[in-house]
């Protein structure tokens, strides 16, 4: 079994070669004509991003806002196809925690809108999308609520988790654009907590963070 692995890494490996070997060889045999189609390609590439960049920031990508009722939840749903969406008390600690991190990845994030609502405000956007622990984060991609982030659950378990934890996290769904490796979560040398800490459900401590509206 070792000696079949040990072989078709090899033999990745010469494929990944031979194909940089043969783009080396294209790139040297360009000409003056080729040269300048590939700059204006780029150019027009980068026209491009600049357009669209800018189209998102029109409709509010690039900041992380609060929405007034369910009404504007539904105008920006058929503007932009990325919804990072939390919803959030104002009695809950843990929100603060996540808007400070969402705040963050607005800013480099522009390919989605990140915005957040009062589920209390908001009780038929929040019954129909099935929030039930607050806070609770919808992912929305295409007008189709993708995946939640239910918690800190996923998040470590801890109210100390990176900003590059949460937006690994919220990469999973597609949401945004995420260059890093997806099945490695990037807080992986967090110390386990002990077992008189704060948990997310339960432990000592008597805040309403993560509330479960059923309850």
């Amino acid at each position: 079994m070792e000696h079949l692995i040990q072989n078709q890494v090899i033999s990745a490996a010469m494929q990944l070669e031979k194909h940089l070997d043969n783009e080396l060889d294209r790139l040297e045999n360009l000409n003056t004509d080729d040269l300048e189609k590939l700059r204006e390609q780029r150019i027009q590439q980068l026209k491009k991003q600049a357009q669209q960049k800018q189209e998102w920031k029109n409709i509010g990508h690039g900041e992380y806002t609060e929405l007034a009722d369910e009404k504007e939840f539904f105008a920006i749903s058929k503007k932009s196809a990325n919804i990072v969406c939390h919803f959030y008390r104002d009695s809950t600690p843990r929100c603060r925690i996540v808007d400070m991190h969402l705040k963050i990845l607005a800013t480099k994030h522009l390919e989605a809108r990140f915005c957040k609502v009062n589920a209390e405000r908001c009780p038929f956007l929040t019954e129909r999308l099935r929030i039930k622990v607050i806070p609770s984060i919808a992912l929305i991609k295409d007008s189709k609520t993708k995946d939640y982030i239910v918690g800190f659950t996923d998040l470590g378990n801890c109210d100390d988790f990176s900003t590059e934890m949460l937006e690994w996290r919220i990469a999973q769904s597609g949401a945004i654009e995420y260059n890093g490796d997806l099945l490695s979560p990037p807080d992986t040398k967090k110390q386990k907590k002990p077992s008189n800490q704060k948990t997310i459900r339960g432990g000592y401590d008597s805040d309403d963070s993560d509330i479960d509206f059923d309850d």
